[in-house]
């Protein structure tokens, strides 16, 4: 190439320029950019042939080709703002919006409290009123608080009363699980807080087990008493005004049963009565019985477990579930349905995210 291939170029560009200027849309514009610029670009093949040129000839290609890169260039963004304005504006026309419907409901008023975190609430007001203090504990436990410090002695056939999902064995042979009780967070409470001990301990629990009324994972309360002075007759009232504020009714019949618990002795099943008006149950009321928790005082030996003295500390013990508690008092006939991440499910039995419960106003408004 040499200088009087120069009209050449101003041909090139006519030709170019007019290509952009009859680009319909982005990408054919994007096309020609390419086509003219790009690295096997017509241009771009021109400016690769300057290191072939005499100094003199360099002089006048170098700036033409450069003059007519930067044009082209000009050309370019020109006719993209053109496009982009053109493609607002149809979208503008196409894309209206009914300022008539209804506005889109906020966050507070569309969202829902899963049943069971708000039966959780309501748990932790009354209890909350009634001067237990809130305990925690981990889902993962050692054999030892979950069986051995309460009353499970190794080989003891109680264990098999509980469906256990076990870990892998580690290097010295012990296998976590997944507690199948709140129970542990007993042993913890003690081993951490000086009597008196007065704690509720809501969590989730583990067991292989898996029908309408029972699933794989589930949740409990269970509370612990723990002074020098704490009898049966303070357990039975503690439970009677739980129900009674819980399921918010004047009064309960309540009725105890020997039972058999490995870490409580005496121990009690605890029954309430109740009636079945159509699918609806009225509990505190009726002619028939329901049992709905299990009871009983602390055994010396679960106390021991725990570092304490029994010989002068003593108490009591209560464990019931809490989507249980969900389905007698809102009338859920099936417990998977609370695991089934069905939104629609949710929309019928959820709550408001602003009913916070309160005994002032009432658990549920």
């Amino acid at each position: 190439m040499t200088a009087q291939t120069l009209p050449d170029i101003e041909a090139l560009e006519s030709d170019l320029t007019a290509r952009i200027a009859a680009a319909d849309d982005v990408p054919a514009l994007e096309a020609e950019r390419v086509a003219a610029l790009g690295k096997k670009g017509s241009v771009s093949d021109l400016l690769k042939q300057l290191g072939g040129m005499t100094p003199d000839e360099r002089k006048v290609m170098g700036p033409a080709l450069n003059g007519l890169k930067a044009r082209l260039n000009d050309a370019i963004l020109a006719r993209r703002a053109l496009l982009d304005e053109r493609e607002l504006d149809r979208r503008l026309a196409e894309e209206s919006v009914d300022v008539t419907l209804p506005v889109r409901a906020a966050p507070t008023e569309a969202g829902r409290i899963h049943p069971v975190s708000q039966v959780m609430d309501e748990i932790t007001a009354i209890v909350a009123d009634m001067g237990f203090a809130i305990a925690e504990g981990p889902d993962i436990e050692t054999d030892h608080y979950n069986f051995t410090a309460l009353n499970f002695r190794e080989g003891h056939p109680a264990r098999e009363m509980h469906d256990t999902f076990f870990f892998h064995p580690d290097e010295t042979g012990e296998r976590l699980l997944l507690r199948t009780h709140t129970s542990p967070v007993q042993i913890r409470a003690m081993e951490t807080i000086a009597p008196p001990i007065r704690v509720a301990i809501p969590g989730r629990t583990y067991r292989c087990d898996s029908d309408q009324t029972h699933t794989p994972m589930f949740h409990q309360l269970e509370g612990l008493v723990l002074d020098e002075e704490t009898h049966f007759g303070h357990l039975k009232w503690t439970l009677r005004e739980f129900c009674r504020a819980f399921f918010e009714v004047p009064d309960v019949q309540m009725r105890f049963r020997p039972s058999y618990f490995p870490f409580t002795e005496p121990s009690m099943e605890v029954d309430i009565r109740y009636e079945r008006v159509g699918d609806e149950f009225r509990l505190g009321q009726g002619d028939q019985w329901m049992e709905i928790l299990g009871c009983g005082m602390v055994h010396p030996n679960v106390i021991r477990s725990g570092g304490l003295d029994p010989e002068r500390i003593q108490g009591y013990a209560w464990g019931i579930g809490i989507d249980r508690l969900a389905m007698l008092k809102y009338g859920m006939p099936d417990l998977r349905a609370f695991f089934d991440a069905d939104v629609r499910w949710l929309r019928h039995y959820g709550f408001r995210p602003l009913d916070v419960p309160s005994l002032l106003a009432g658990l549920t408004r």
